[in-house]
C-alpha cells in the first residue's frame, strides 16, 4: 500500500471548470471594467466576464498590450515540506508571467493553448499563507506565435481560461510515462524520472480499470524502457474501448523501497500507416465518420467543463461518427479521457492556423502537446498545424516524446502519403479515386455554414470517396456555430456575420437538420430497402459498416402505426405493435437479408417503424416508411369531409361555388380563386393556384357542371391545365397537370396566403425537418407538427426551422388566425413549400440561399439543392444539378383542400 508521500496529490488553486465560483483578484489594463482591482472567476475568459476587448481572429492588432494582472493568496500545508511542488497551468491565453511570493518561477511562458507548470518548491512559505500573481499578456510578444494563433479563423480570448493547481510529489519521483500498448498485448514503458536514486529501479504492471492486477511487476534499473507482454487482454477500438491501468513505482537501491507511484489509463490498440493503402487499427482499415470541433461555449468562450466535454461526445457519437479532429489546438484533457473511454479516434493539433510557429517556441510546444496527450489510446495522428500554418523542421520532433511514433499529418497539405485536401468539389473526389494512390481523407470538407454544407451531397460525395483505392473517410466542418454571448451587445449571439455560424449543431448544440441527415448516412448498420410496398415479403437488406462489430452483436426492434385525423385537423400517431427481430450474423463489410417476421396484416396499418440498435443498446437510426403507396391513409384522412351537391352563381364579375358549407370566391377575369368565405368569415387563400416555373398568371376561365360536379378552370396557356372540382361525397379538389422544357430550380404549384396570419403547421411525411434537393435524409416518415417561426439557420436558433420544403408530404393543415386548412396531395414524393426562408443577413454569396419559389403554399415535384461556404450546388454532385422533366412526361396530379 502506498502512503500519501509515495503518489502525486493535487491542490487546486481555481475552480476546475467554468461553473466553478473561485474568485482571485484581478485587473485589466484596457478595454471594459479597466484600470481598477476587482474580483474575476478562475478559470475563465476575462472578456466573458466583463473585462478587455472583443476581438475575433485578425481583429486583434500585434501593438495591442491588453493584459491581466492575477492575485491570490493560498496556504502552502508544512507537509508539503521536502517534497517537490510544481504550479501547473492547464491553459493561458497567452504570454503568463508567474510570481510566488515576490519571486519569479521562471521564463515567460509562451503559447495559449498548452499545459505548462513551474517548480515552486523553493519559493512557497511553508505553513503560511502564500501570494501567487499572474501576469498575462493577450497578445502574444513573439511574432510567430501572434500569427499562429491570433491571426486566425476563430474567436480570441484572453486569461487563466483553464484550472491551475499545484502538484505535490516526493523529491525523487516518476515525472512523466511514455506508453506503447499494442493491440497483441505488447507493452514498452519509459519512465522520465527526476532526482532518482544510484542503484533505483522502476517497476510496471498492468491493472483492471477497478484495480485488479494482470501482470507481474516487471522490473528494471532506472533509464531503462521497460518491455513485457500482457496475456489476456482486450485491444481498444472506437466500438468496445476497453481501458486498463498502467502503474509505474520508483524503488530505491536498497531493499526496494517504494519512493512514488504513478499510474496512467491506457488502451492496448496497434495503429498502422500503409502507403498508398490506408490507416489501420488493429489490422482493420479506419474509416473517419469525424468532425471538426472548437473548444467553445457561448457564455463562457474556451473556458469548458467536463459535463460539456461528455455532451460533446454524446453528441458526435450520436450522430454515428466515430472520429473528432481537434480544431485548431490540443482540447482540455477531459474530452480526450472521454474520447478513451467511450470510443472516439482523434486527430491532435498544434494551433498554428496557416502561419507557422518559428523554430524555437515550436519545438517547445510540440513536446508540451505530446507529453500531455500521448499516452491517450483515442489519439491516433498527430498534426502539426493547419493550411500551411507548419513548421517542417519539427515534423519528426513528434516522434522525440511519443514512444508509439504516431504518424504526422499536414492537414490541407499532400504530405507523406496523404490528401487530406480542404473542400474538394465532387469532381475533385472523382478524379482522385480515378487516378490517385495517396490515402485520401480531407480533414475539413462540406463547410457548413447557415442551413448548407455539412449533410448537403454528403451521401454524393461518400460513395465517390469509398472507391477510393486508399480511402481514410473525412471530417466535416465544424460541429458547433462559434456563437459568442456579448455583454455588450444585450447578451446578444455574435457568430461574427459570416464567419462562425459553421455548426452542425448551434451554440447551445441546438440540433440543425444535416445532424439528422449525418446521423442516417453515417449509421453503421444501413436498411437498404428504400420503400415497403404493400406486397412486400418482409425481409430487410442490411449493410454492416462496422470496423469491428457483427450485426449479430446488435439488435432491431419493429413498430407497426397508424395515422388519424382529428377534427381540429391535426393528426396522431398510434403505435399498435412492437417486437423486435433476432439479427443474425454479418460481419463489418457484409451485406445480409434479414426476415422481421411480420404479423399477419402488417400491411393495413399506415407506418412501418425499425430501430437499429449498436452493442451498447445506443440508436443507431430508426427507419420509418409509409406502408404501400398511401391510398388508404388518404382515404381515411378525407372520409370525414363529404359534402353534399356544389351549388354556383355569378355576380359583380365574381364565380362563388358552394361547397360544404364554405363559399369558393374565383375572379372570372383571371380565374383565380379571390379567397374563401366559412363559417368563421373571409380565409385570404389566393392564386389560380399557379405553376411557379411559369411566368404568365391565367387569363380567364370555364364553368360547367359535370354530372353532380362543378368545375371551375383557370385559362392558362402552353402545357398548363389546372381545374377546381367540387363535387359531392368529396373535399374541394384541384386537378393539374404541366410541363417543364429545359433545367429548372424548383417544378411545383402553389397558392398565395399572407404570412402574418400563419401560426402553425401539422403534416404527414418525411421528417420534421426541412429539406433541400441534395439532403433529403430526415427523421423519417410520421406526423408531426411546427409552430411558426422566422428562423434563418445560424442566425437564430429556434430549431426546427418553419419555412423551407417538407418531403413527401401525404396531407398538412395549416393553422391561420382564420381558420385551418388542410391540403392532401393524391400522389407520393410531393414536397409541401412552407413559405419562403428569410436571407441570412451576413450571406455573402447566396451559395446556401438557394432561389424559392414566390408562393405560400406551395407543392413542388423537385426542390433546388443547397451548397456549402465556398462551393456553388452544381460543384457538389449529381443531387446537386438542376431539375428537369423525366422522359416528356409531364407533372399531374391532385390536391384536396379541406375547411375545418
Amino acid at each position: 500500500m502506498a502512503t500519501a508521500s509515495c503518489v502525486t496529490q493535487r491542490y487546486y488553486l481555481s475552480g476546475v471548470d467554468k461553473d466553478s465560483d473561485v474568485m482571485w483578484d484581478f485587473m485589466c489594463s484596457s478595454g471594459r471594467r479597466s484600470g481598477q482591482w476587482s474580483r474575476i472567476k478562475v478559470p475563465s475568459c476575462w472578456e466573458t466576464q466583463g473585462f478587455g476587448c472583443y476581438y475575433y481572429g485578425w481583429e486583434e492588432p500585434f501593438a495591442s498590450d491588453e493584459t491581466g494582472y492575477y492575485r491570490h493568496c493560498f496556504d502552502a500545508d508544512r507537509l508539503w515540506r521536502g517534497s517537490r511542488v510544481d504550479i501547473v497551468f492547464e491553459g493561458v491565453m497567452t504570454d503568463t508571467e508567474v510570481r510566488v511570493n515576490g519571486r519569479l518561477a521562471g521564463d515567460v511562458h509562451e503559447g495559449g493553448f498548452y499545459r505548462f507548470r513551474y517548480d515552486v518548491t523553493d519559493l512557497l512559505r511553508y505553513g503560511s499563507e502564500n501570494t501567487l500573481e499572474v501576469k498575462v499578456r493577450k497578445c502574444p510578444a513573439d511574432s510567430s506565435i501572434y500569427r499562429a494563433e491570433r491571426q486566425v479563423d476563430f474567436w480570441l480570448f484572453g486569461g487563466i481560461y483553464r484550472p491551475v493547481y499545484l502538484e505535490i510529489k516526493p523529491e525523487a519521483h516518476i515525472a512523466g510515462l511514455a506508453v506503447d500498448a499494442r493491440a497483441d498485448g505488447t507493452l514498452r514503458v519509459k519512465p522520465e524520472l527526476s532526482g532518482a536514486p544510484a542503484g533505483g529501479a522502476v517497476a510496471v504492471y498492468v491493472e483492471s480499470i477497478d484495480g485488479r492486477r494482470l501482470s507481474e511487476p516487471v522490473i528494471r534499473p532506472c533509464g531503462d524502457t521497460i518491455a513485457t507482454l500482457v496475456r489476456g487482454i482486450t485491444p481498444w477500438t472506437h466500438e468496445a474501448p476497453v481501458l486498463y491501468r498502467v502503474v509505474a513505482e520508483l524503488r530505491d537501491g536498497g531493499g526496494g523501497r517504494l519512493l512514488h507511484r504513478v499510474s496512467e489509463t491506457i488502451g492496448f490498440r496497434t495503429v498502422e500507416f500503409r502507403a498508398g493503402d490506408g490507416l489501420y487499427l488493429n489490422g482493420k482499415r479506419v474509416i473517419f465518420k469525424g468532425v471538426n470541433r472548437h473548444c467553445f461555449w457561448p457564455e463562457s468562450g474556451r473556458t469548458l467543463s467536463r459535463s460539456v466535454s461528455l455532451d460533446d461526445v454524446r453528441l458526435i457519437k450520436s450522430m454515428n461518427m466515430n472520429s473528432v479532429r481537434m480544431s485548431h489546438y490540443p482540447p482540455d484533457e477531459d474530452f480526450l479521457e472521454i474520447c478513451d473511454s467511450m470510443g472516439l479516434l482523434v486527430i491532435d493539433e498544434l494551433c498554428s492556423w496557416q502561419k507557422k510557429y518559428d523554430t524555437a517556441p515550436a519545438r517547445r510546444i510540440v513536446r508540451e502537446v505530446v507529453e500531455r496527450d500521448r499516452n491517450h489510446p483515442s489519439v491516433i495522428l498527430w498534426a502539426n498545424g493547419n493550411e500551411g500554418g507548419w513548421n517542417t523542421e519539427v515534423d519528426d520532433d513528434f516522434r522525440f516524446y511519443d514512444l508509439q511514433e504516431r504518424f504526422v499529418i499536414h492537414p490541407w497539405e499532400r504530405f507523406r502519403g496523404t490528401d487530406t485536401k480542404h473542400y474538394p468539389d465532387y469532381n475533385y473526389v472523382v478524379n482522385s479515386s480515378i487516378y490517385d494512390h495517396d490515402i485520401y481523407f480531407p480533414t475539413e470538407f462540406m463547410h457548413g455554414i447557415f442551413d448548407g454544407g455539412a449533410a448537403a451531397s454528403l451521401d454524393d460525395f461518400w460513395d465517390v470517396m469509398m472507391k477510393h483505392r486508399a480511402p481514410a473517410g473525412g471530417f466535416l466542418w465544424a460541429l458547433i456555430d462559434e456563437g459568442l454571448v456579448r455583454a455588450d451587445m444585450n447578451d446578444s449571439i455574435d457568430c461574427r456575420m459570416s464567419l462562425a455560424p459553421d455548426g452542425i449543431l448551434g451554440p447551445y448544440r441546438e440540433k440543425e437538420a444535416s445532424y439528422y441527415a449525418i446521423r442516417k448516412i453515417w449509421s453503421p448498420l444501413r436498411v437498404i430497402n428504400r420503400t415497403i410496398p404493400q406486397q412486400w415479403d418482409g425481409n430487410l437488406m442490411i449493410e454492416n459498416s462496422y470496423m469491428f462489430t457483427d450485426l449479430s452483436d446488435c439488435a432491431l426492434r419493429y413498430s407497426l402505426l397508424d395515422i388519424d385525423m382529428r377534427h381540429d385537423g391535426t393528426f396522431v400517431e398510434t403505435v399498435v405493435m412492437c417486437d423486435s427481430a433476432v439479427t443474425p450474423e454479418c460481419a463489418p463489410g457484409e451485406r445480409r437479408v434479414m426476415a422481421l417476421g411480420l404479423p399477419d396484416g402488417w400491411n393495413s396499418h399506415d407506418v412501418l417503424a425499425v430501430t437499429l440498435i449498436g452493442p451498447f443498446g445506443e440508436e443507431l437510426y430508426t427507419y420509418r416508411w409509409p406502408i404501400g403507396d398511401g391510398a388508404s391513409l388518404r382515404r381515411k384522412i378525407e372520409a370525414d369531409h363529404t359534402p353534399a351537391a356544389p351549388s354556383a352563381h355569378e355576380a359583380d364579375g365574381r364565380l362563388t361555388v358552394n361547397h360544404g358549407g364554405n363559399k369558393f370566391v374565383f375572379d372570372c377575369e383571371t380565374g383565380s380563386i379571390e379567397h374563401i368565405i366559412t363559417s368563421r368569415g373571409k380565409f385570404s387563400l389566393s392564386g389560380a393556384p399557379r405553376v411557379v416555373t411559369e411566368a404568365g398568371n391565367s387569363r380567364g376561365m370555364r364553368c360547367y357542371r359535370d354530372g353532380d360536379s362543378y368545375v371551375v378552370e383557370p385559362q392558362y396557356g402552353g402545357s398548363v391545365w389546372i381545374r377546381w372540382v367540387f363535387a359531392p361525397g368529396h373535399p374541394a379538389k384541384v386537378d393539374y397537370t404541366f410541363s417543364v422544357e429545359g433545367e429548372a430550380d424548383f417544378i411545383g404549384l402553389g397558392f398565395d396566403y399572407p404570412e402574418d396570419k400563419v401560426l402553425a403547421m401539422d403534416w404527414i411525411g418525411d421528417g420534421l425537418y426541412r429539406v433541400w434537393k441534395n439532403r433529403m435524409e430526415s427523421t423519417g416518415f410520421g406526423c408531426y407538427h411546427k409552430a411558426y417561426n422566422n428562423t434563418v439557420t445560424g442566425e437564430s436558433w429556434n430549431y426546427p426551422e418553419f419555412k423551407g420544403f417538407h418531403a413527401d408530404c401525404r396531407a398538412v393543415t395549416v393553422t391561420t388566425t382564420e381558420g385551418c386548412i388542410t391540403f392532401v396531395p393524391s400522389g407520393r414524393g410531393v414536397f409541401f413549400q412552407m413559405l419562403t426562408p428569410q436571407k441570412p443577413r451576413h450571406d455573402d454569396n447566396g451559395y446556401t440561399m438557394p432561389p424559392f419559389p414566390q408562393t405560400s403554399f406551395g407543392f413542388m415535384h423537385a426542390i433546388p439543392p443547397i451548397g456549402t461556404k465556398f462551393q456553388k450546388p452544381e460543384q457538389l454532385g449529381p443531387s446537386a444539378q438542376k431539375n428537369i422533366q423525366l422522359n416528356w412526361v409531364p407533372y399531374s396530379g391532385s390536391i384536396s383542400v379541406i375547411l375545418q
